[in-house]
């Protein structure tokens, strides 16, 4: 199965030089899954885009530090690219950013909460389990970053899982038993070296160091990450296959 990363997002210099690139947080993850995947990844925040949805069997979408509502040259022809995908039965997964943008894509909407910073290790509760979600325990902790979120489900969407911060957690759109796409808004694919490095980074620009103080004190609680990597390449998979 050929996975395609859509990039979205760029991770600092100073960042990428320890942890890697965005693709690479992905591969890693879904590699320790399925070794046997392999991955075409395509630039979307330096003006690229796939010919076609078929250029890959499934979609990945990154997060990424802009919001869907920015205007950003890139952003309008990956929404209709994310809307081809879906109307050629081609699955599509996103996170973070890619959560909120195929919300948005499909008819609802995302924005800057009320809520403020999600950040550090939050937890989430499973409210609808499909068949195709076993991996996943009703009670899960994964890494957050985001200010924005999605404010307005989509028709023809079902929640998956809330948390008192985010109440759109995560998404099926379409039939929730065989979704055409799936999403989630915090980061499986981020290591707590990482998210501290992140923090740290920002704290003071653009996060508030007492916000950026209480969540580092999160970030040795354990995450479900390879849960949400199994149920990934698991959907995937499935839809690949049928």
């Amino acid at each position: 199965m050929i996975v395609g990363i859509l990039e979205t997002g760029e991770v600092h210099p100073d960042l990428a030089k320890r942890h890697g690139d965005y693709p690479a947080m992905f591969r890693d993850l879904l590699h320790a899954v399925d070794g046997n995947l392999a991955f075409k990844i395509v630039r979307v925040v330096a003006g690229e885009l796939p010919v076609a949805p078929q250029d890959a069997d499934a979609w990945l979408v990154t997060g990424s530090r802009h919001g869907v509502y920015d205007d950003l040259a890139w952003i309008e022809p990956l929404r209709q690219f994310l809307k081809d995908c879906i109307a050629s039965g081609v699955p599509v997964v996103g996170i973070c950013f890619g959560h909120q943008l195929l919300a948005e894509a499909l008819g609802g909407r995302a924005e800057k909460s009320e809520k403020g910073w999600g950040l550090g290790v939050h937890d989430y509760d499973v409210v609808y389990r499909p068949g195709w979600m076993r991996h996943v325990p009703d009670h899960f902790s994964v890494r957050a970053i985001h200010q924005d979120q999605v404010t307005k489900l989509p028709p023809d969407s079902t929640v998956l899982a809330t948390s008192d911060h985010c109440e759109y957690a995560a998404i099926a759109y379409g039939d929730p038993e065989n979704p055409a796409a799936i999403s989630l808004q915090p980061h499986p694919e981020y290591g707590a070296d990482f998210l501290e490095s992140l923090i740290e980074l920002r704290s003071g620009r653009g996060i508030p160091p007492e916000v950026a103080a209480r969540s580092q004190e999160t970030l040795d609680r354990e995450v479900h990450n390879h849960d949400w990597a199994r149920l990934i390449v698991d959907y995937l998979s499935r839809k690949v296959k049928n």
